[in-house]
């Protein structure tokens, strides 16, 4: 298992190029399971969660041929209608194939997903409205089994915003005979994205990026070819670093206005922040001042960005409350933050931040995603070197970033241990 070892202090300056969204790359790669015809993506990241669900586009009988940084994939054939737990464990976005699957077909079996170890993120909303889709849905043994002769359309109302569920409804209900409405649809960029691609392929959508959608079924799908947007969270991990080791990072190939409520909480911490059309650059003194951030669902602070913020507060001056409304459990990262000398203190969702101005360098290991972030993060503030563990989950996220970093002038490297 590889660890990535960093030595802290330098800092960070340059021009870093920003990927495509993983977040919305992986619902348009299971829409291309609506309809048969070539649908070429590009501006793809190479990171292990696509890698994942090409493979699981492969395994059901799909066409997929890859390119670098986009793929062509034709699903006019497709011999499986189930997603086995050996891939799905390994990635919660593997539910978004039940929606297409099941609407084109009338039939799905897909494995009840895994992913990061952040808290329960039940799927009982998608369930609950491909149900009101006319579809019957049982759990068995592990698996959700849905079948419908022809799911027809209705009005669907969220008790909160999901991502995956709106997804999910989304694309089975372009198929669906008649209107669909979700009301209190989650707006992330993402789902606007897929709503973008969905359309150019023959589907009828209005309202992405509000909180009401509205889905007209068509008979068929057809092929496209769709760009995905830049990731915004990796460009907020980007901005955050340039803050945090009081260099000046510019990040490119990204759009702002993804990222308005992080631009002004870093200007509120003191940093310097300039924005172009598809940039937005970064400057800031390591000493920060202490900011209290709540996450909330797009438009708020976004819960992908909630570790690395955490890291970054550790550095500033005062104390900092952060509040976690969207998922239970996003704290994991907070013991290993205190390994490298943070003092947080947690009660329940909450987390208090006394930012001391210094992180030491120490072995730490990584639980989910963004917790490696944050704590690559704060192996570059820190003094002295830090050795992250199970890095892997960070690879689940963020594209050769290694290099992005050895080139702002990082001192990262990878070692592998030779063990699990």
């Amino acid at each position: 298992m590889d660890s990535l070892v960093i030595t802290g202090g330098q800092r960070l300056n340059g021009r870093v190029r920003i990927g495509g969204a993983k977040n919305a790359a992986l619902p348009i790669l299971a829409a291309t399971l609506l309809g048969g015809g070539e649908c070429t993506i590009s501006n793809l990241p190479q990171v292990r969660d696509v890698a994942t669900m090409l493979m699981l586009l492969s395994l059901l009988g799909v066409s997929v041929k890859q390119e670098e940084g986009r793929v062509v994939i034709d699903a006019t054939r497709v011999h499986s209608l189930e997603a086995p737990y050996d891939l799905v464990k390994t990635m919660r976005a593997s539910i978004l194939v039940l929606g297409p699957l099941l609407t084109r077909f009338g039939e799905a079996v897909v494995s009840l997903p895994g992913g990061c170890a952040i808290g329960p993120r039940p799927v009982d909303l998608h369930l609950e409205g491909l149900r009101k889709l006319g579809a019957t849905v049982s759990v068995d043994y592990g698996y959700i089994r849905a079948r419908a002769a022809k799911l027809e359309g209705r009005r669907i109302d969220f008790e909160i915003p999901t991502v995956t569920g709106t997804e999910n409804l989304m694309m089975a209900a372009c198929l669906a005979k008649g209107t669909t409405v979700i009301n209190n649809a989650a707006m992330e960029p993402e789902i606007v994205d897929l709503a973008d691609f969905l359309i150019k392929r023959g589907a009828r959508i209005s309202g992405a990026g509000s909180g009401r959608l509205v889905v007209e079924g068509v008979p068929a799908l057809h092929g496209a070819e769709h760009e995905v947007i830049p990731d915004r969270i990796e460009a907020g991990t980007y901005l955050m670093a340039g803050a945090m080791t009081g260099g000046r990072v510019e990040v490119d190939r990204c759009v702002p206005e993804h990222l308005d409520v992080v631009i002004s909480k870093l200007r509120q911490c003191g940093a310097e922040l300039s924005e172009e059309a598809r940039s937005i650059a970064i400057e800031a003194e390591p000493r920060l001042r202490a900011q209290d951030v709540q996450t909330f669902p797009y438009p708020g602070f976004p819960t992908d960005l909630q570790a690395q913020m955490m890291a970054l507060l550790c550095l500033a001056e005062g104390t900092s409350v952060m509040t976690e409304s969207v998922f239970a459990g996003r704290f994991l990262h907070v013991p290993e933050l205190r390994r490298m000398g943070a003092a947080i203190t947690v009660d329940g969702h909450r987390a208090v931040v006394k930012g001391l101005g210094r992180l030491t360098g120490a072995p730490v290991m990584a639980s989910d995603l963004r917790a490696s972030a944050a704590l690559l993060l704060a192996g570059l503030a820190a003094e002295g070197e830090t050795r992250i563990s199970r890095i892997y989950h960070l690879e689940r996220g963020y594209e050769r970033i290694e290099d992005k970093l050895q080139g702002l002038g990082a001192s990262v490297r990878r070692e592998g241990s030779g063990h699990e």
